[in-house]
This record gives structure tokens, C-alpha cells and sequence, in this order.
């Protein structure tokens, strides 16, 4: 009897045609071509990027989304009294007692969009911004308001139930990439069987630990040695997927293989170096605020798109988990992160999109930034605010409507108000439902990723 391996090239032959072609595996375009004849995609995130942007700690909702400079039931704004207000910029006094002054709220001329002073150097974008209001937590953990924010169900548990939005995006639109999905301090999960392994959220705490492993050892095999074997793999991973009951895992592994070479390249390892990514992306200003290693995150963010290596970046910003007396620097931190924000969108604007002739990034880059939760609206004894089961959201995306507010809450003590008549009932918008609202922008169906939530056209485009 014939063994079906007869049909394959021999070892030898597999790594001559390997060392002959090891070349062509050298970075531009590779992945793409790679899986361009394993899998397809819609035209409705082919070309699209993705940034998730998680402001750590839980902020206070008053001074940027939902201001408050009035004493009203249980809020006790921030003011002259309890704020640190000589490094905020935006910050206008607005007679309250005596001498005691909170802020002016921020409306540009023509917006409908009212802001406190944390909103920082995005105020100049406010024409994009798509701000949701009163989004009902029903939790003050920490670990269970982040895991509702990013997947849209409660922990059980320690275990998040759903997949985390980046890798709902990068399981859909991002497989074709060299790093579906890159995942710094953001809180990802990886959950269900329906998932695609290439999906799983590179996850790692700063940019720079990827630098050290994008080498191979030297002392054992000359560099068209390495390339020729991991050639020979790619090709016999290939030729035993047509042959196995998991062809999409053998198929992975060939992509895997056939990206090696670009992913040790020079110009890879350059992409994750902090000290290189400073460099070239100054105007992040690194030394604000504590933030320095954040900011980085989003100069990686920049990097990875224009070279088309990855489909989604998703990183923590923040330090607001306020609860002392270090309230007082809570102003100044919105702004820090705000401003980095700014600094991304104005990059996005000026750098081409690297498969689309004529347009900028920032078409076609969509934000999502939030919170596990926010703050009290009454300042604790130790002059710090607590957790509070309330919250906003930002969404700058081509396919939300800019310059909208979406949602309310109470004037008195800042809780969710019923905004909208979901199908269960009149209610407040809820993290589910921003998340399946997300992924419809791109032709996906919301119950693929997210058990509940309900989809809000009333803030997208189209």
C-alpha cells in the first residue's frame, strides 16, 4: 500500500526549496499574503484599526463627561478647596461660597458637548467625540467593574464569562495581521471555543519586554540555516492541514512560521524598543504626570498601525483610584491622559493609512476609552472620593456620531437615569450594550461575542 506521504516532498528537498526561498519571507506584506488565500474578509474591517484604552482606577466622571461645579443632594464639586487647580489649563474659577471657586464648564462654540476642565488638550476634538453618559455598572470591584467594562458580563467568580472587545476584534478583523492583538496592562480575556487561537491577546506589561525574545540564539545555526528550517516547518504545517481534522490550528502555525522572519527582522525589534519609540514620537512628552511608560503604549500604538503589523492595541491609562487626600491630583491626571489622547489623534491625522492610497490613519482608527467605574459625587473624610456604580464612556470612531452625548444621569446624586426603551425595558445604557453597539459598527453580529446587551443605532453614523 501507497502511504499518503509519498505525495510529499522529502526533508531534503523541503529545506533546499527553503534555504532558496528564505528571502522571500523577509517583512512586507507577509502575513497578509500569507492567510490572503486561507480565509476572507469583509469589506467592513479589512482596513479598519482598533485602540481600547483602559483609564485605570475608575475616574471621577465630574470633571471631564459629566461636570459638576454646583453643590446639588450628595455632590460636592471639585473647587479651590479640595483641588490642586494651578497645573490644570482649562480651569476657570466659578464663584461658589465666598472664596472658595469650582470650575466654568467647557462648551465650544457649536458643540452640544459640555466638559470639565480634565478634558484636557481634547477639547480641540471635540467634534469627534461621541461621550456616553450614565452607563449603569451595578459594581464598585475592581476586578468586576473592568471585566464588565471590557466584556460585557459580571466575573463568576475569578473567571470572566466572554471575550474582552479586542479580542472580539481581532478574532474578526485581525488574523491576517503579524500581532492579531497586542494587549499592554488592558485587562483581556481569551473565552470560547469559537475562537480563533491566532486571537489570543499578545498580553505583556510594557512595550520593551517584547525586544529581548525578537532574536534568534547565534551559537548553533547561521542565519540562512534558522530561515531554511522554519521555512521547511511553514510547508510541511501546510501540506499536513489539507490531510488533519484541524486544519485551522496546522494553517495558524504555518502563518506563525511563515511570519518568524519578519517578526525577527531589525526593524521589528526597533517597533518594541521604548527607548526608540521615545525617540521617534517626542511629542508625547513622557515626564507628565507619572504617565511616561503609558505614553509609550501609545506611540507603539502609532508605530504598529502605519506599518500595518497590527489590528488592534489595547493599553491602561491611568492612576485614579482617588480615595485620600491625592483626590487633589485627580484634574491634573485627566488631563495627563487626555492630552496623550490628543497627541495620538493629531499623529493618526498626519500619517497615511498603509493600504489605503490617500487616506489617514485616523479614518479609519477607532477608539474606545473607559473605566471600571467612577467616583462618589460627596468627597470622603480623608479628601478623596470613593467607588461609585456609575459611568461614562468616549468613542472617536468615523462610525460613531461625533460631537453626541448619549445618556444622563441624576442631577442630584450622578446615577444612571432610564435614557432609552431597550426591548426589556425602559433603562439606563449599560456596558453590554456599548460593546454590541461597537462590533455592529463593523457588520458583526453583537451576540457572536456578547450574551447580552442591545445595539444603540442611535449613536452610530449609519
Amino acid at each position: 500500500m501507497k502511504s499518503n506521504n509519498a505525495a510529499l516532498p522529502s526533508r531534503r528537498d523541503l529545506l533546499r526549496q527553503g534555504a532558496a526561498g528564505a528571502a522571500a519571507l523577509l517583512p512586507g506584506g507577509l502575513a497578509l499574503r500569507a492567510l490572503a488565500d486561507e480565509q476572507s474578509f469583509g469589506d467592513a474591517g479589512k482596513d479598519e484599526f482598533f485602540i481600547f484604552i483602559h483609564a485605570a482606577g475608575g475616574w471621577d466622571v465630574t470633571l471631564w463627561a459629566d461636570p459638576r461645579n454646583t453643590r446639588a443632594g450628595l455632590v460636592e464639586p471639585a473647587s479651590t478647596a479640595n483641588t490642586e487647580t494651578g497645573g490644570v489649563r482649562l480651569w476657570k474659577d466659578e464663584t461658589m461660597d465666598g472664596d472658595i471657586h469650582s470650575f466654568k464648564l467647557l462648551q465650544p462654540s457649536g458643540s452640544n458637548l459640555v466638559f470639565g476642565p480634565g478634558i484636557g488638550g481634547l477639547l480641540d476634538f471635540h467634534d469627534r467625540l461621541c461621550v456616553i453618559n450614565g452607563l449603569a455598572m451595578n459594581t464598585v470591584s475592581h476586578p468586576d467593574g473592568i471585566t464588565f467594562s471590557v466584556t460585557g458580563r459580571h466575573l463568576q467568580g475569578s473567571r470572566s464569562l466572554q471575550p474582552s472587545i479586542n479580542t472580539a476584534m481581532a478574532n474578526e478583523l485581525g488574523l491576517a495581521q503579524t500581532f492579531p492583538s497586542v494587549s499592554l496592562q488592558f485587562p483581556s480575556s481569551y473565552c470560547g471555543d469559537h475562537l480563533d487561537r491566532r486571537a489570543v491577546p499578545l498580553m505583556i506589561d510594557r512595550v520593551g519586554n517584547i525586544a529581548g525574545v525578537l532574536s534568534r540564539a547565534p551559537q548553533y545555526a547561521l542565519d540562512g540555516d534558522a530561515m531554511a528550517v522554519t521555512a521547511l516547518l511553514s510547508q510541511e504545517a501546510t501540506a499536513l492541514a489539507s490531510r488533519s481534522a484541524y486544519g485551522d490550528v496546522l494553517r495558524g502555525m504555518a502563518l506563525q512560521y511563515r511570519s518568524l522572519p519578519g517578526m525577527l527582522s531589525p526593524q521589528m525589534q526597533n517597533l518594541f524598543n521604548d527607548a526608540k519609540l521615545r525617540a521617534a514620537h517626542p511629542e508625547f512628552k513622557y515626564q507628565a504626570r507619572g504617565m511616561g511608560p503609558s505614553a509609550v503604549n501609545a506611540a507603539f500604538a502609532l508605530e504598529a498601525m502605519k506599518r500595518n503589523l497590527v489590528r488592534c492595541v489595547s493599553f491602561a491609562l491611568g492612576g485614579f483610584d482617588t480615595h485620600a487626600g491625592n483626590y487633589r491630583q485627580q484634574a491634573q491626571l485627566q488631563q495627563t491622559m487626555f492630552d496623550i489622547v490628543a497627541t495620538l489623534l493629531r499623529g493618526l491625522d498626519t500619517t497615511p493609512h498603509p493600504t489605503k492610497a490617500g487616506a489617514k490613519l485616523s479614518e479609519h482608527t477607532h477608539i474606545l476609552i473607559m473605566s471600571e467605574f467612577c467616583r462618589t459625587p460627596q468627597i470622603n473624610l480623608g479628601g478623596g472620593r470613593d467607588h461609585y456604580p456609575n459611568n461614562s464612556a468616549l468613542v472617536i470612531s468615523p462610525r460613531f456620531r461625533g460631537n453626541r452625548t448619549f445618556g444622563r444621569t441624576d442631577p442630584d446624586q450622578v446615577l444612571p437615569l432610564a435614557t432609552r426603551k431597550f426591548s426589556d425595558e425602559q433603562r439606563a445604557i449599560t456596558p453590554p450594550d456599548l460593546l454590541a453597539t461597537f462590533v455592529s459598527a463593523f457588520g458583526i453580529a453583537p451576540r457572536k461575542y456578547f450574551r447580552e446587551g442591545e445595539v444603540v443605532p442611535e449613536l452610530l453614523t449609519g
